[in-house]
């Protein structure tokens, strides 16, 4: 049991270990005028506790998983939400022994197979996904050491200063052009974008605090960001403002059309094919030798990391090495030609 410890304000505080979240342990705290009535209130949430684990591991994997999924609805994103279906219907169709398995029967060995089987047809991250949901459900129950596919860093495509100037001119006066100019010199995603109205624009500050994306009902949503980081105000080049302001809206496309838009665009002006998204590792990459410290670029772009701005960077130094070994082979060439005669 638990002991109680008096605390500053004269209270008896008690601290009971929940689990760890993010690397660090989290504890569930009971505060009391009394050493006894602390120590009783802890004990009480331990056997309430303990007898709903041991309800939940009678149940069955799929009515906790659909159980759990019903419970985020009100909480995360629908395009989460989403996902989240997506596995449960994978799950059900390609496992069904272990999507109809009791909570108490599942062993780490079951939860490895479906990893590993997952791992041969699925990207790392795919796996991954799957894995933390299955350990979302099955909590305190199992406590898994699964072993991961090995993580794969993504291969980025910075786009030229050539191909956005083509790409700026292709798109001129259509649908696209907003999009376009908010993607590569604003660092805004697809949603954000779409979820972008003229009111959210004060003179060059442009404030970006809602996405638009695709829910379970198949239906466009206009919801807050996943991330606090993604909540944020970014300063727009003139030449964007501007545009935006001869215009008079943003777009009436959603992030499905604009990708589909533009591929065409891309195709129909012999543009090298890259994602729309890739417009924001260009900004990034612009920012970043312009001197903007990476802080600021992180702000920007809405990154709770620099895990991006590393890749973009490892990114851009790869092709200079490759145009300084161009050049060198060439001076090379051209010293044997000139001393082989």
């Amino acid at each position: 049991m638990a002991t109680a410890k008096k605390i500053p304000s004269g209270s008896w505080r008690c601290l009971i270990y929940i689990g760890d979240e993010n690397g660090k342990r989290k504890y569930k705290s009971f505060t009391a005028p009394t050493k006894k009535e602390a120590e009783f209130q802890a004990t009480q949430y331990m056997m309430q506790k303990d007898q709903m684990k041991q309800q939940k591991s009678e149940n069955k994997f799929c009515d906790e998983l659909n159980k759990y999924i019903s419970n985020k609805e009100s909480v995360l994103s629908p395009s989460t939400i989403k996902g989240y279906k997506n596995i449960e219907r994978m799950l059900k169709k390609n496992y069904t022994e272990f999507y109809n398995m009791k909570i108490s029967d599942i062993e780490q060995e079951h939860v490895q197979k479906v990893i590993s089987n997952l791992a041969k047809s699925k990207s790392p991250k795919t796996v991954r996904n799957y894995h933390g949901l299955i350990s979302a459900v099955l909590g305190s129950n199992l406590r898994l050491n699964t072993s991961m596919p090995q993580k794969v860093h993504p291969k980025l495509y910075i786009p030229s200063d050539d191909e956005i100037k083509a790409l700026v001119k292709a798109v001129k006066d259509t649908e696209l052009e907003i999009p376009v100019l908010l993607g590569a010199f604003c660092m805004m995603r697809r949603g954000e974008i779409c979820g972008l109205s003229m009111s959210d624009i004060n003179g060059n500050i442009i404030h970006i605090h809602h996405s638009l994306v695709l829910g379970p009902d198949k239906q466009w949503h206009l919801k807050a960001p996943k991330t606090t980081t993604s909540d944020r105000y970014i300063e727009a080049p003139d030449f964007v403002i501007n545009r935006i302001n001869e215009i008079g809206h943003i777009t009436n496309l959603n992030p499905h059309s604009i990708t589909i838009m533009f591929e065409r665009i891309l195709d129909r002006n012999n543009i090298p094919h890259f994602r729309f998204h890739d417009l924001r590792h260009y900004s990034a990459s612009i920012r970043h030798a312009l001197g903007i410290p990476d802080a600021y670029i992180m702000a920007d772009g809405g990154w709770c990391s620099d895990n991006v701005l590393k890749a973009v960077y490892r990114h851009a130094m790869s092709d200079r090495k490759k145009k300084c070994l161009i050049r060198q082979i060439s001076i090379l060439n051209h010293f044997f030609r000139k001393y082989a005669t």
